[in-house]
């Protein structure tokens, strides 16, 4: 793989719309892009280029696992999500990444980036992490990390001045024991997380619906975790969309379950989160189709997936609950895979969110092949978005994207993982661009 280190050459990235006839709407801001014609073919994987991009963007790989590579033999890194320093000194330097590994005797770990330099290295790691997902920075100067397992904790990390290593790490009970993923903080300092759990075709323990909720911690002081009070969403509506109340305080120790009890509203499999102005989205991965019967008459019944996965919105001043992007209501449902006989380009099983420069919703695939769309948070009057466009796809045949990130400080470049690639060694972060040139100068 011939790869492009970050200091050399990370540049901007030009995020929007397609065509001038659509300028006014404004999605992907002032950088206009030309949504390309239909999702990958793993035929056309090249793995030093693995995204299919609209005309005039490049791709460069930002750090890899030539430049560290912490599970060797052969065995994937897993990177997962990305954020950056978002506040205080030197900010917007240095990404830090978790790495969403089970069953390894290193554990899991985090590592961190200086895309000043191209330094990378492991910012902590444990024998006891386990399937490390959600990364968040805290507006108090901490970072936010969690594990995407039933009980998985999530934990708080001071780091030191240079920012490139950890003073101390603490685990954060109270904000819920969950299968974490996405996990984000309004302006007040409440942490919002999800329980990615099929809640409603699994259940707990033979209840059915149990378990699959999203959930807002608030903290007795800001910015202080140790202590608090959680709650879980109930949503009076048909589906998980309708009138929403924030209901509890619930066990934080058994937070799949006393939610339930709450009164909670069970999803299926939600996984991120992005607060864009005063709305929460999660992605309800849904997916995938475990089993097919075939019931006759031509018909097949699906067992576990209500949907091809969608992103609900939820207002976080009248708590109305809407479907935002749902396929065959804004978006093409999306038939067979490419190569097959009739296929059609659509979304299916979303996975990771972030938010554009512009304030559009990005929504990538946990998928094969795994798109990027964007989604302007214009609505109609059911709150769904108003435009819904496909900018990239994956065509690693063994891989799926995740982490999708725009740092604050560097509105131009899209920062992406490959997870999972069919090339030896070829987890790792990208940077998606359309201009050379280094963005950033530090003291």
């Amino acid at each position: 793989m011939n790869h492009f280190k970050l200091k050399a050459c990370v540049a901007t990235v030009a995020m929007a719309m397609a065509g001038a006839a659509m300028a006014d709407k404004g999605l992907g801001g002032p950088f206009h892009f030309k949504p390309i014609n239909e999702s990958a073919a793993s035929a056309d994987w090249d793995p030093s280029a693995p995204f299919k991009l609209p005309k005039g963007y490049k791709q460069f790989v930002v750090s890899d696992e030539t430049d560290l590579n912490i599970y060797d033999g052969g065995r994937d890194d897993w990177h997962d999500m990305n954020t950056v320093n978002e506040t205080g000194p030197m900010a917007g330097r240095f990404m830090y990444r978790t790495h969403e590994v089970r069953g390894v005797p290193e554990g899991g770990a985090v590592s961190v980036v200086d895309l000043e330099t191209g330094e990378t290295r492991i910012l902590v790691q444990d024998v006891s992490y386990t399937a490390l997902d959600g990364i968040r920075w805290t507006p108090w100067g901490t970072l936010l990390f969690a594990e995407e397992t039933s009980g998985g904790r999530l934990f708080e990390i001071e780091l030191n001045a240079n920012l490139m290593t950890a003073a101390t790490v603490h685990d954060r009970p109270a904000v819920g024991r969950l299968a974490h993923e996405g996990i984000d903080i309004d302006s007040e300092g409440n942490v919002y997380v999800i329980d990615e759990h099929r809640g409603r075709s699994q259940g707990c323990n033979g209840v059915v619906p149990c378990g699959g909720g999203i959930y807002k911690f608030v903290p007795d002081v800001y910015g202080d975790l140790s202590s608090g009070a959680l709650y879980v969403l109930k949503v009076n509506g048909a589906d998980g969309v309708g009138q929403g109340e924030w209901v509890g305080p619930i066990d934080p120790m058994t937070a799949r379950t006393a939610g339930t009890a709450a009164g909670g509203q069970s999803y299926q499999r939600p996984e991120d989160i992005e607060i864009i102005a005063d709305k929460l989205y999660v992605a309800i991965t849904e997916g995938p189709r475990d089993a097919v019967t075939d019931i006759g008459s031509g018909e097949l019944e699906f067992d576990g997936e209500l949907y091809e996965g969608r992103v609900i919105a939820i207002d976080l001043n009248n708590m109305a609950v809407t479907n935002f992007v749902k396929p065959g209501v804004n978006v093409p449902v999306e038939i067979g895979r490419p190569g097959d006989a009739n296929f059609q380009t659509g979304f299916d099983s979303v996975d990771n969110l972030a938010e554009s420069p512009s304030g559009d919703l990005i929504m990538q695939e946990d998928n094969v092949p795994s798109d990027i769309w964007f989604a302007s948070t214009e609505t109609n009057e059911f709150g769904a978005s108003e435009q819904v466009e496909l900018f990239a796809s994956l065509t690693d045949p063994g891989a799926e994207g995740t982490g999708v990130y725009f740092s604050p400080f560097d509105r131009h470049t899209l920062y992406v993982n490959v997870q999972h690639s069919a090339a030896q060694d070829g987890d790792g972060t990208w940077a998606i661009t359309r201009k050379h040139g280094k963005m950033f100068k530090f003291d």
